[in-house]
């Protein structure tokens, strides 16, 4: 940086013309000559003026910070008993199941059927029977029945369960073969992990003193039923052989196993796109909402959680957003697989706000790997569950 009498200095060098150069007034009438000193004046005014924009700075952003006060519920999600209990109720049919039926007789015959759309098997002159809903044994006798009016006597039926089509469990991510899988009987959790390959393989790390790095992030891997959370601990079952958590699968279950590999932040809630933000090195919360659109309108920005740790012993962070957008508040950094929550409306119990922002992740998370699943094209769903938390 020049000092002020440098600067002066080559003012002076720059317009040597100007200390003896007389100017023109208006409507030409001459002036008197600017002294030097004048000229002076004016370059140690300039210098002055420049000194002090140079040495102005702007005023600091506020200081980014950890999250803090990270709290758990008071009354953490427990495991009904009742799902490790194997289910007692015989296998009905539905639409897609394939059936194998014999009348047995002086001509005996055999035909395979399918129920279709509307719970109805079709064959022969009988009318669509409907068979959804109906066990076997009950399926059988009704048939018997229906094809006495064109028989003379009541005809020996015989009727077994080919191939499954109505009952399906979704078993996704981390997998060496996910997909959804036919449910013919009973089934465990650990019979549906099984089914679908087993969690994928850890991954070496490379150079000296590689370690095995796991691939499936156990913590954040759930099982979705009807909407809600079944609160299964992944890591006991699959770590630890603790079967207290291998509870018996229904029909229309989501499992799904997460990955460990993407640093991700999942931001839910009123935000314009609702979804996963990956970043590759630190993230601020103003920056992950930003990736995820913004908020929208009708955002409660004062009660923004944050949610961190598994999904059955989780902590959250209540956060006023509206502070920290206008500075008067530090931003935060977030970890990866942190759960980011911009309400609708102001909490008011922190277990209801857990359950609510658990019960939302959820089921973004089900609804876009289910859609992905049946077609990789498909664009993202957010799913908002606006309820008073």
């Amino acid at each position: 940086m020049k000092s002020k009498n440098s600067l002066i200095f080559s003012a002076q060098a720059a317009y040597p013309a100007l200390t003896a150069e007389t100017t023109m007034a208006p409507r030409g009438r001459p002036t008197r000559p600017r002294s030097a000193s004048f000229w002076a004046s004016c370059a140690s005014a300039f210098a002055a003026f420049v000194l002090a924009g140079c040495a102005s700075t702007p005023p600091p952003r506020p200081p980014t910070a950890p999250v803090s006060d990270l709290v758990a519920p008071p009354v953490p999600a427990q495991l009904d008993p009742a799902l490790l209990q194997m289910p007692s109720d015989a296998f009905t049919l539905g639409p897609g199941d394939k059936l194998d039926i014999e009348f047995i007789g002086d001509l005996t015959s055999r035909t395979r059927v399918e129920v279709g759309p509307d719970g109805k098997i079709y064959f022969y002159l009988l009318p669509g029977i409907d068979v959804w809903g109906l066990t076997l044994p009950e399926a059988k006798d009704l048939i018997a029945e229906k094809s006495e009016m064109f028989m003379r006597k009541k005809p020996v039926v015989a009727i077994s369960l080919r191939e499954v089509g109505s009952k399906r469990i979704w078993v996704l991510g981390r997998l060496n073969n996910p997909g959804v899988f036919q449910m013919p009987g009973p089934m465990t959790l650990l019979d549906a992990v099984a089914g679908a390959g087993g969690p994928t393989a850890a991954a070496e790390t490379n150079g000296p003193g590689s370690q095995r790095m796991a691939t499936v992030d156990l913590q954040r891997s759930f099982v979705l039923r009807h909407g809600q959370l079944i609160p299964v601990d992944f890591q006991r079952l699959l770590l630890e052989g603790d079967l207290t958590q291998n509870i018996y699968l229904q029909p229309g279950d989501f499992v799904y196993l997460s990955s460990a590999m993407a640093r991700t932040v999942h931001v839910i809630g009123a935000v314009a796109t609702p979804g996963a933000v990956t970043s590759g090195g630190e993230i601020t919360l103003i920056q992950t909402i930003a990736s995820a659109g913004g908020t929208i309108g009708n955002a409660y920005v004062s009660h923004v959680a944050i949610v961190r740790g598994s999904l059955t012993s989780p902590t959250i962070s209540v956060v006023d957003y509206d502070a920290i957008i206008k500075g008067t508040a530090p931003d935060v950094f977030l970890e990866p697989h942190d759960i980011v929550y911009v309400p609708f409306t102001p909490y008011r119990t922190l277990t209801r706000y857990m359950d609510l922002i658990l019960r939302t992740f959820v089921q973004t998370v089900g609804a876009n790997e289910g859609a992905h699943a049946i077609n990789r094209n498909s664009g993202p769903i957010g799913i908002n569950v606006q309820v008073t938390p």
